[in-house]
């Protein structure tokens, strides 16, 4: 008889079950929670992810050039922008017969047909056959209605002012990154980021729809507003390549600057080229000779000599120097005066541009202090300015010069500067003594129109007091007064501080100095009392004349009597007492070509020409022929004037002119 199990047996058996039990349950509830916790992490925590790697399955991404922001000179007015245009691209699966495609685009587009039909046959799903194409090829390419063709919208840099400015503002690549000038120097300011087309594919790559693609666009970039002025850049553009065509010159630079700012008003040179077809000229015409290029000065640098030695004292302005009826043997060599001189004021040393006299300076001076200012002023150093490219020139040490180096170098041989250096170091004489670096962006705006950064006149260091560069400033008057060397630069109405220069180019294949090329160059300011602007004027190689004073002077005063009009800067001096004619002999002067058609009306009332229609470059050629002060705004077709035409008006009147887009 089996014995009967035992209420112990019992309760263990219950307990055990009880713990089976709750071990299941934990069981479960654990993989219930990684479940949940597994389900979370996808969906929630790397939900974003997950997404982006399902839609790469199935979505192809292909990237667009970004959208550049606009360049605008200091009223606005574009300079450089971006514009749409259709950029063709095709899917090889989707093309029924490649080779006639191929035959069909490559006429439409001018393009080679070998090289569409190895695009339209290769195994890729996505190939670009031709990027922003002009509207014309656009047209002829929807009007095939070629199956497998895609059209999407991207921007291509634009220059509305073809060669206004070029090599200043520069251009871009295809990318489109900055290749040259601003662009390059603010190419990430200006460059945002690039959009996406995305198309639908299934896992083989093929096209799961036809059409419906969606454009992601990129962030939108900044734009930049430059010191430049526009109208200005094109009265100093036209005037300089006037006189390099007059004088066959070899190439020439201009720089006109704010000299309390140290503000970019205009900076060209000759040759000059289209940056919308840059590719069209050569890359020498790119360069920005103001900041690359380096030359010896000539006599221009005597005024910093003078400062020099005024400020330590060494001379006073009436103090006289003997200079040797010019000849004088120094240093194992003899220098020359273009004429005998016996004794001259310090002032008159400048005004006739004495070398003899400038090196008894410069003696007096010594070396150490002599260099000591021309690092001060500049020379040797970048100036800073927001351009890449800029070289430094040359100085040698102190220590390295000889008694005929101190002479040289005190009459600008043996030492070389760039234009853009000896614009500024003018300007610190023009401004009271101070050094200012110069620039060109004023500011830099976001895709709202909210200010980035802006850039403020920033002073470097003082050269010279105020009372020092004030006597320099009537030395340089007296010099483009009667009997001084730069007459031809007089602008009627002002009194204008220069200096001339004319320097001997340094043959590099006999060594020394060439017997026949020279550098003519002239530096100066205006109004001299109260100066508006800066100017340097540059011409490389002048074949029928080479003195600054006949070649280089005359553009100064060209362009300088525009831009005072164009600034609207009262002229200074009363009627009739302009700074007397030249006194330099007519028939030493070669003639030039007229620039305009008559000269100005100064005087009495006149009519308002009718100017609807025409183009900003139209309007700036009526200014230049009548003399009139017109204020241009817009782009595009003059839409309105004031006065109207026909109207009454006087030379010193306002015009105001708008224009705007044909619609």
């Amino acid at each position: 008889m089996a014995a009967r199990p035992t209420q112990n047996s019992s309760d263990k058996a219950d307990r055990w079950f009880r713990v089976r039990l709750r071990l299941v349950g934990i069981v479960f509830a654990a993989a219930f929670a990684l479940v949940v916790g597994r389900a979370y992490y996808l969906q929630v925590v790397s939900g974003e992810m997950w997404q982006k790697r399902a839609e790469q399955q199935f979505q192809r991404a292909i990237p667009l050039a970004p959208q550049r922001g606009n360049i605008y000179d200091r009223n606005g007015a574009e300079m450089a922008v971006s514009l749409e245009n259709d950029s063709i691209y095709a899917e090889p699966p989707r093309l029924r017969d490649p080779g006639a495609a191929a035959r069909k685009l490559a006429q439409a587009l001018n393009l080679p047909v070998a090289d569409v039909q190895e695009k339209l046959t290769g195994k890729r799903g996505f190939v670009w056959i031709k990027r922003r194409v002009t509207p014309a090829e656009s047209d002829r390419v929807r009007a095939l209605g070629l199956a497998g063709i895609g059209f999407i919208k991207e921007h291509k840099r634009y220059y509305p002012n073809s060669e206004i400015g070029a090599q200043v503002i520069g251009f871009t690549g295809l990318d489109p990154q900055g290749l040259e000038g601003v662009e390059l120097s603010y190419d990430a300011e200006l460059l945002g980021a690039g959009g996406y087309l995305l198309m639908e594919q299934d896992a083989l790559g093929r096209r799961m729809t036809a059409g419906n693609d969606i454009v992601r666009d990129g962030e939108l970039s900044h734009s930049l507003y430059l010191t430049i002025d526009r109208n200005l850049q094109y009265v100093v553009e036209k005037e300089l390549a006037a006189q390099v065509r007059a004088m066959r010159a070899r190439s020439g630079t201009v720089v006109v600057l704010e000299p309390d700012s140290g503000r970019i008003l205009a900076m060209a040179g000759q040759p000059d080229f289209n940056p919308n077809v840059f590719w069209r000229h050569k890359p020498d015409h790119w360069r920005n000779r103001a900041i690359c290029d380096s030359f010896e000065p000539g006599s221009t640098f005597k005024i910093f000599l003078m400062a020099a030695a005024l400020e330590q004292g060494v001379v006073k302005p009436g103090q006289s120097f003997y200079c040797e009826n010019g000849r004088y043997r120094i240093g194992g060599r003899t220098i020359h005066d273009h004429r005998p001189y016996k004794n001259l004021t310090v002032a008159e040393i400048l005004q006739v541009s004495s070398n003899i006299g400038t090196a008894k300076i410069a003696k007096a001076l010594e070396r150490e202090r002599f260099h000591q200012f021309i690092e001060g002023f500049g020379f040797g150093a970048r100036t800073g300015i927001d351009l890449r490219g800029e070289v430094t020139g040359m100085v040698r040490s102190p220590a390295q010069w000889f008694e005929i180096d101190l002479a040289a170098i005190s009459f600008g041989q043996g030492i070389s500067v760039t234009p853009l250096q000896l614009a500024t170091a003018t300007a610190a004489i023009a401004n009271g003594g101070r050094l200012m670096r110069p620039y060109l962006v004023e500011r830099i705006i976001d895709g709202q129109g909210q200010v980035v950064r802006e850039q403020t006149p920033t002073v470097v260091r003082r050269v010279v007091s105020r009372e020092t560069a004030a006597l320099v400033r009537d030395m340089m008057v007296a010099v483009t007064e009667s009997g001084g060397t730069g007459t031809l630069a007089a602008v009627p109405g002002f009194r204008v501080a220069g200096k001339t220069g004319t320097a001997q180019k340094v043959d590099p294949v006999a060594g020394g100095y060439s017997a026949d090329k020279r550098i003519a160059s002239f530096i100066g300011f205006v109004p001299a009392e109260d100066p508006r602007l800066v100017m340097v004027v540059v011409l490389d190689e002048p074949e029928e004349q080479t003195y600054g004073g006949l070649v280089a002077a005359p553009v100064f005063s060209r362009i300088a009597g525009q831009a005072l009009r164009q600034l609207g800067v009262s002229p200074t001096l009363p009627r009739g007492a302009d700074p007397l004619p030249p006194v330099i002999e007519a028939r030493n002067l070669a003639p030039l070509a007229p620039l305009v058609d008559a000269e100005p009306n100064t005087e009495g009332p006149g009519r308002m020409p009718d100017l609807s229609g025409m183009s900003y470059r139209q309007v700036l050629q009526v200014m230049e022929r009548t003399g009139l002060n017109i204020r241009l705004e817009g782009s595009g077709k003059v839409v309105e004037q004031v006065p109207r035409s026909g109207e009454t008006i006087r030379y010193d009147s306002e015009v105001r002119v708008r224009l705007a887009a044909s619609t």
